[in-house]
C-alpha cells in the first residue's frame, strides 16, 4: 500500500475541489473508509474537513507564471 488506501484516487498532497463548488484543498490524509482529511483557507483561517471520495474531483491545476522577460504572448 502506498500513502493510506489502495484503492484510493487521491494521494496525500493532491489538490482536489468538492463536485458541489468551492476552494481548492489538499488532501492531508487518506482514511481506510474511502474518505479524505482536506485542508483548506478560508482568508486567513485554515479549515479542516473529512470528505467522500465521491464528492471530490481533480482541481485544475493552474499554468506556472513566467519571468518578465521570459518571452510570451506581446513579448
Amino acid at each position: 500500500m502506498t500513502k493510506g488506501s489502495a484503492k484510493g484516487r487521491f494521494q496525500v498532497g493532491d489538490v482536489v475541489k468538492l463536485k458541489s463548488g468551492g476552494p481548492e484543498m489538499t488532501v492531508t490524509i487518506v482514511l481506510p473508509d474511502g474518505k479524505y482529511n482536506c485542508q483548506w483557507f478560508a482568508g486567513k483561517k485554515l479549515e479542516i474537513g473529512f470528505f467522500p471520495e465521491a464528492g471530490l474531483e481533480p482541481a485544475s491545476v493552474k499554468p506556472p507564471i513566467s519571468a518578465p522577460g521570459a518571452g510570451g504572448a506581446g513579448a
